[in-house]
C-alpha cells in the first residue's frame, strides 16, 4: 500500500475509533444509568426490560438497513448520519420524563446506533491492507468497550439521582464527531457493478448465500446473535445482578468499568493473534475461557477484588469472541457488498440485543436469584463457543489463505502493485 493509501488507511481508522468510542457509550449508557432510572421513576423489572429491549430493536433495524444502504449510497454518508442519529436522541432521552418516553427515545437512538457500527467496521475493512485488516478492525472496535468504560466511570462519580448526564454527555460527544467525520473521512470509492442484467437485490442475496457461503453465513449470524445477546444482557444487567450477590452499588459500577476495561484490552489484543500463526490457539482459548469465566462469576463469592477480577476477564472474554465474529464477516464479504454482509450479521446479533435484556428480566420476574441468572446463560455461551471455533478455525483460516493468494497473484500481474 502506498503512502497516500496508508495515510487514509490511518484516518480512517482513526476516525471510526472515534465513532466507536460514541457508539460504546450510548450503548452501556442504559444499563448503567439503570440504578438511577430505577430510583427516580419506579419502572417494573418488566418495563425496564422493555427500555434495554427499545435499544436492541432500533439497532437491530438499523444494522440491516444501515449496512444495504451504504452498499448502494457509500460508506461516508450513512455513517455520519447514523451517528448524528444517535447524539441527537441520546439528547432527547436525557430530557424523557417518564419510562415511557425513555423506551421511544431509546429505540429511536437505537436506530442510529444500529446503523453507525457495521459501516464503521466495513469502512476499516475497505480500507486497510490484508496484512494488517484483523489488527485495524479490533483497534477501531476497541474504542466500543472503552466508551462503556467512560460510561462506567462516570456514572459511579455522580449522584445516583444524576443519571440523566451520562445521556447528555452521549448526545453531545457524537455530535462533535460528527464534522471531524464530515471533513476527514475519505470517501468510499465508487461502488463496483453487481454484473450485467442482475438485479440488485439478487445480487445482495448471492453475496450470503452463494457457493460456499451459505453455512458460514448462517453459522456466522448464529455466533453474533449469542455473543451479542451475552454481551447486552451483561452490559443492562451486570450492575443489579452482582448488586442481587451483595456487592455495593458503588462497586458494582466499578466492577462495570472493570468489565470495559477488559473488553478494551482484550481487543488490542486479540486483531493482531488473528493476524499471525497463533491465530487458532488465540480461537480456542477464547471459546473455553468465557463460559469458565461465568461460571466463576456465578459461584466465587463477592468480595471485592474478586468481582473486579473477573468483571474484567468476563469483559475480555466476550469481546475477545466477538472480535473474532467480525473479523470472519469482513473477510467473508468483497467490497461491494460488505455493507449488505455486515449489516445481515450484525442485524442478527441485535436480535440477541434484544432477547439477551429480557431473557435476564424474564428469569428475575420468575424469581431467578442473580445466581441463577448467570448459570442460566452457560448454555449460549457454550453453543456460542461452538460457533466461534467452527468460524475461527475453518472460515477464517480458509478466507485469510484465499484473499492472500488473490493478492500475490494481483502483484505478479501488475507490475508495481504494492497494496
Amino acid at each position: 500500500m502506498g503512502e497516500r493509501g496508508l495515510s487514509a488507511s490511518v484516518v480512517t481508522v482513526g476516525l471510526c475509533l472515534l465513532g466507536a468510542l460514541c457508539e460504546g457509550f450510548d450503548v452501556q449508557s442504559a444499563g448503567v444509568a439503570a440504578a438511577g432510572i430505577r430510583h427516580e421513576l419506579r419502572p417494573t423489572p418488566q418495563a425496564l426490560g422493555f427500555f434495554f429491549a427499545a435499544g436492541g430493536a432500533g439497532l437491530l433495524i438499523g444494522a440491516v438497513c444501515g449496512g444495504y444502504l451504504s452498499d448502494r449510497l457509500g460508506r461516508k454518508s450513512v455513517l455520519i448520519v447514523s451517528v448524528a442519529t444517535f447524539g441527537f436522541c441520546s439528547l432527547l432521552t436525557s430530557i424523557a420524563p417518564d419510562i415511557r418516553s425513555l423506551m421511544v427515545t431509546r429505540l429511536l437512538t437505537g436506530l442510529g446506533l444500529g446503523g453507525a457500527l457495521p459501516n464503521l467496521i466495513a469502512a476499516v475493512a475497505d480500507a486497510s491492507p490484508l496484512s494488517r485488516r484483523n489488527a485495524s478492525i479490533a483497534i477501531s472496535y476497541v474504542g466500543a468497550p472503552l466508551g462503556g468504560l467512560l460510561a462506567s466511570l462516570i456514572i459511579s462519580l455522580i449522584p445516583l439521582d444524576a443519571w440523566r448526564t451520562v445521556f447528555r454527555i452521549g448526545g453531545i460527544a457524537p455530535l462533535v464527531v460528527v464534522p471531524l467525520m464530515l471533513c476527514y473521512l475519505p470517501a468510499r470509492v465508487a461502488l463496483a457493478p453487481v454484473g450485467p442484467g442482475t438485479p440488485p437485490l439478487r445480487a445482495r442475496i448471492d453475496a450470503l448465500f452463494g457457493p460456499n457461503r451459505a453455512a458460514t453465513t448462517l453459522i456466522l449470524w448464529a455466533g453474533f446473535f449469542l455473543i451479542v445477546l451475552t454481551l447486552h444482557l451483561m452490559l443492562n444487567w451486570l450492575p443489579q445482578l452482582l448488586v442481587g450477590r451483595g456487592v455495593p452499588a458503588a462497586q458494582a459500577a466499578l466492577a462495570m468499568a472493570a468489565f470495559a476495561a477488559g473488553a478494551s484490552a482484550a481487543g488490542l489484543v486479540i486483531g493482531p493473534l488473528l493476524d499471525s500463526r497463533w491465530q487458532r490457539a488465540a480461537v480456542a482459548i477464547c471459546a473455553v475461557a468465557l463460559p469458565v469465566v461465568l461460571i466463576l462469576m456465578a459461584d466465587t463469592a463477592p468480595r471485592t477484588s474478586v468481582v473486579f477480577a473477573l468483571a474484567f476477564l468476563l469483559g475480555g472474554s466476550i469481546i475477545a469472541q466477538q472480535v473474532i465474529v467480525y473479523a470472519v464477516a469482513s473477510a467473508c464479504y468483497e467490497a461491494p457488498s460488505r455493507g449488505t454482509g455486515m449489516g445481515a450479521a450484525v442485524g442478527a446479533g441485535r436480535v440477541g440485543s434484544l432477547v439477551g435484556p429480557l431473557f435476564a428480566a424474564a428469569l428475575l420476574a420468575s424469581g431467578s436469584s442473580s445466581t441463577e441468572v448467570l448459570i442460566g446463560l452457560l448454555p449460549v455461551v457454550i453453543l456460542c463457543g461452538l460457533c466461534i471455533c467452527f468460524l475461527g478455525w475453518t472460515s477464517l483460516s480458509t478466507i485469510a489463505a484465499t484473499r492472500l493468494a488473490t493478492a500475490n497473484s494481483y502483484r505478479r500481474e501488475v507490475p508495481g502493485h504494492e497494496g
